[in-house]
């Protein structure tokens, strides 16, 4: 297989009237006329039989993004007067009847017999209820 400089590789010359064929566009070789890839140079000579199919996309998003949390009915939260809970930690804090006024009825039945965490909790608590805003959530 020895080429000379000047000459050019021979082309496939398929069987004589075995089957149709047709050139190659790219290489100008014959090849057979169903190749959808010419069998010279490896090229795509026409498009495939086969179609891409139309794809449709129906996004309808229907998202209402509602908040369904269920809370308990001793766990729901409700607006509580800062004023009304501060006079009542100043007034009756050995007895716990501010964390009565929060809802917490363990707090302040820990308050009751312990007067106040030994008022260190009733000085906490007053400060703290100072700082918050008007009205607070518990």
């Amino acid at each position: 297989m020895d080429m000379e400089p000047n000459q050019q590789p021979q082309q496939f010359e398929p069987p004589v009237a075995s089957q149709p064929t047709k050139f190659c566009k790219h290489c100008g070789g014959v090849i057979p006329a169903d190749a959808v890839i010419c069998t010279l140079c490896g090229r795509q000579v026409e498009e495939t039989a086969q179609a891409t199919p139309n794809i449709v996309i129906n996004n309808s998003n229907q998202n209402v993004n509602t908040n369904n949390n269920q809370m308990n009915a001793y766990m729901q939260s409700k607006a509580r007067n800062k004023w009304v809970a501060v006079l009542l930690c100043f007034f009756l804090g050995g007895i716990g009847a501010h964390k009565f006024y929060e809802g917490k009825i363990g707090m302040g039945i820990l308050y009751i017999f312990t007067i106040g965490l030994f008022g260190i909790g009733i000085l906490i608590d007053f400060i703290c209820l100072l700082f918050k805003p008007n009205p607070y959530y518990v």
